[in-house]
Order: structure tokens, then C-alpha cells, then sequence
């Protein structure tokens, strides 16, 4: 949910098993708001709902230490932000095949149970009035040296840590040529996936200024120390140390007289929009808005996996400039962006003698998941986005003006709260 991981402070820098291969599992995390049943204000509850779920009695800081909630193959937890849940794949698992039955399963006993606490659950990558300043409520358990510390340096009252929630899609790698060539192909997807996945369109009660103004937040949450974030698109590398050389040691190296104990010396403070995650043998993209339901998230997220593995062998490489502009168009405007550069067009296996619309590329790339028999309940969720554009352009279609009434925002937003439970694609 945060700029960075935010992850247990005690998370190392290797796999401590031997790593799957390209294509041999995936990961799969998914973030939701928790909102007041009546209001749809954030409600920063997170650990009474794990509290609930684990059996244990609620109360102030320090009176409990919840843990993750195991839900095979799935788990529980909250990172940061009092008011997010995050369901996630408790280990890798081998496909997309029936992943959303077993994701709807979690969101229905999560519904029950905040039911009892007076909230429910709000998809979507942004929440659309919360005002960071006032509204945030920081984790107060476990791992609270590593909350403050991003508190201290960063300062986590603004929409780039409050107020953000996501879908993290982790890939497997074995050995330096399997990294280099996964992290190429991921670099050349990743500035396309916000024509499919924007949809935090609304922020401070107003439409804002893209369509995706998650990822605009998420790109400057950390703009007092560059070195973290980067450009959103990560640099080339030839290798996990050089990875390791030119990303991370650069990053350690600028936080160090901001952190001199190492609080957040470790390779999850990287908020890139994908991230190399050593400990896991898995390279991570962050940059997926959470949908308003669980077979649109996965849709997007096979969609991804799919253009990903489509390219996993590509030289030469666009220049990051290319890359860059082509991540600024579709975060501002989605399926509707233009993609024009010839070479990248090239690279992405079309004819770059003209230009294509990004959700012209999409209907390519994402053509596997299409028709592939095994995910069929993916297949209408994503031609939902194909046809009518990603969530953030039906939600400022629904809205109808630049500055709909706090009212109107809680009729739509309600709307996609039963959607999430629901488990059905918003078509208002």
C-alpha cells in the first residue's frame, strides 16, 4: 500500500529456499479500503478485524500483537494504514486457476465481520474524500520502528502513504539470466498497465488530474529522498548485483544520515513500481490499482502475467525516456493514451510504422488470457475494461461532473462496495 514495502523489519536480502523458475508460481496481493457502513469514511479498524478473525479480545496498542490470518492458500494482514486489509496469496501458487473463488471466499468472511464492527470493505485504488492529514491512523502493533521511521523521513500524512491501495503481482526467478530477462520484459509492460488497471479517478472530493492519480501520488511520496522511488519505471540491469549495486545500495546509501540505525535498510524500502525482491526470488509490480472486485484484480493481473511472459526475451531495449512518457500518458488518461514510438511499438511485437492507442496494444497482449478455458471467470471482467475502459473512467462516467456532490460520490462509492462483495464488475 505504501510508496515502500513497509514490510517485517526483519525480512532478508536472499531466498532462504531454493526459487521457483520463470513461470513456475505466482503471488498475488490485494488491497482494500475499510470504510464506516454508513459514511463510507475510512475506519481504521484494521486490527480489531484481525483480532476478530484470530479469536483474540481488541484493544488499545500494545494489548495485542496481531499476526497474519491464515487462510489457506490465502492470509491476512495490514501494512502501515489502520484502515487497509490486505488479502495475499500466502505462498506461491501455480496459476490463476480457481484463485478467484478462493480470494471471494476471504472477502465474504471479511464483510461478516466488519459488519460487526459497523464498516465494510471500499475497492478502488484511492479513497475519495479521506483527508490524509486528519484521517490517518498508523498500524500501532508489530513492526512500529519501521512505520516511524517512514513517519520521521518521509512523512506519511499525504495521499502517497495514506491513502493508496493496490494489487502486487510477484514473479519468479532462478539465477542472473532468468532476473535480467524477467525484470526487461516487466519494464517494457509496466507503463501500459495503468490503461487497464486506473481506477483512482476521484481524490479530495474532486476528479483529479488523471486518471490514475494513485501512481501520481505513489511517484512523488518519497521526492525527499529520490534514490527511493526513481522514475516509477525501474532502470536497466544486467545482473542482481548490479541490481543490487546501482538500486539499492544508492537508496541505502542516501537514507543513511536520515536512518544511521538502518531501520529501513533493507531491499522493500525500494518503492519502484517494480521491485526486485531478493527474499522472495520474485520480482514485484506494484503499479496495479485495486479494482472494485476480485475477478476484475485478477483480470488485470493475468493480463499483466500475460503480456509479461509474452516478452520475455527482448533486445534492444527503448530508451528510459520512452518508457517514461509512455507511463505519464496512461496514468492521465488511460486506454485512450497514444503510443507512438516506433521502436516500442516494435518491441511489443507490432508494427511501429503508425501509432496505437494503448487499449489497441491491450487488446493484443491481453488476448491470452481471453481465451484461455481455465480462468472463465476472468474473461468477463476483463472485456468489461476492453469495452468500456478501466475502472477510473467508468467511475467519472457514473459521477457525471468535475465536482459531484459528497452524496452523489456516496451513491457510486456504495455502489462499488457492493460490487467487491458482490464479486462483479461496476457497469453503471
Amino acid at each position: 500500500m505504501s510508496g515502500a514495502g513497509a514490510a517485517p523489519a526483519g525480512a532478508t536480502e536472499e531466498a532462504s529456499t531454493e526459487p521457483l523458475g520463470l513461470w513456475e508460481g505466482i503471488g498475488v496481493e490485494i488491497e482494500y479500503a475499510i470504510v464506516d457502513a454508513a459514511t463510507l469514511d475510512v475506519k481504521p479498524v484494521a486490527d480489531r478485524l484481525l483480532a476478530a478473525a484470530l479469536g483474540l479480545a481488541p484493544g488499545g496498542p500494545g494489548a495485542f500483537e496481531p499476526g497474519d490470518v491464515d487462510r489457506a492458500p490465502l492470509a491476512w494482514s495490514n501494512e502501515l494504514a489502520l484502515h487497509v486489509i490486505e488479502m495475499k496469496t500466502a505462498a506461491p501458487v501455480a496459476s490463476f486457476v480457481g484463485l478467484a473463488a478462493r480470494f471471494q471466499d476471504s472477502v465474504l468472511e471479511i464483510a461478516e465481520l466488519l459488519d460487526g464492527l459497523d464498516a465494510r470493505l471500499l475497492p478502488g485504488g484511492m479513497h475519495p474524500w479521506m483527508d490524509p492529514r486528519s484521517e490517518l491512523a498508523l498500524w500501532p502493533h508489530e513492526f512500529t520502528d519501521v512505520y516511524r521511521a517512514f513517519d520521521r523521513i518521509f512523512g506519511c500524512s499525504g495521499h502517497g502513504w495514506a491513502n493508496l491501495q493496490s494489487t502486487h503481482v510477484n514473479l519468479p526467478f532462478r539465477g542472473d539470466e532468468e532476473f535480467a530477462r524477467l525484470h526487461d520484459a516487466v519494464r517494457l509492460v509496466l507503463p501500459l498497465i495503468p490503461a487497464l488497471a486506473a481506477s483512482s479517478p476521484v481524490l479530495d472530493g474532486v476528479l483529479g488530474p488523471a486518471l490514475d492519480n494513485r501512481l501520481l501520488a505513489y511517484r512523488d511520496n518519497a521526492r525527499n529522498v529520490p534514490s527511493v522511488g526513481g522514475g516509477v519505471v525501474p532502470e536497466r540491469v544486467r545482473s542482481r548485483s548490479h541490481y543490487r549495486e546501482a538500486i539499492l545500495e544508492r537508496i541505502y546509501a542516501d537514507l543513511r544520515p536520515m536512518d544511521p540505525e538502518g531501520v529501513l535498510r533493507h531491499e522493500w524500502v525500494n518503492a519502484r513500481g517494480a521491485t526486485a525482491r531478493f527474499s522472495r526470488g520474485s520480482i514485484e509490480i506494484r503499479v496495479i490499482d485495486s479494482q472494485e472486485c476480485i475477478p476484475s484484480d485478477l483480470a488485470v493481473a493475468a493480463a499483466a502475467v500475460a503480456a509479461v511472459r509474452g516478452l520475455s526475451i527482448v533486445e534492444p531495449m527503448p530508451d528510459d525516456e520512452v518508457l517514461l512518457d509512455v507511463l505519464d500518458r496512461t496514468v492521465r488518461l488511460g486506454r485512450t493514451a497514444l503510443v507512438g514510438d516506433a521502436a516500442y511499438l516494435e518491441r511489443l511485437g507490432f508494427d511501429g510504422g503508425r501509432p496505437r492507442t494503448a487499449g489497441d496494444v491491450w487488446a493484443a497482449l491481453a488476448e491470452p488470457v481471453l481465451s484461455d478455458p481455465t480462468v472463465p471467470e476472468l474473461h468477463g471482467p476483463l472485456r468489461t475494461i476492453m469495452d468500456r475502459g478501466p475502472l477510473a473512467e467508468r467511475i467519472v462516467a457514473a459521477l457525471g461532473q468535475v465536482a459531484p456532490s459528497r452524496a452523489r460520490l456516496r451513491e457510486v462509492y456504495g455502489a462499488l462496495c457492493d460490487c467487491v462483495e458482490a464479486g462483479e464488475p461496476f457497469t453503471d
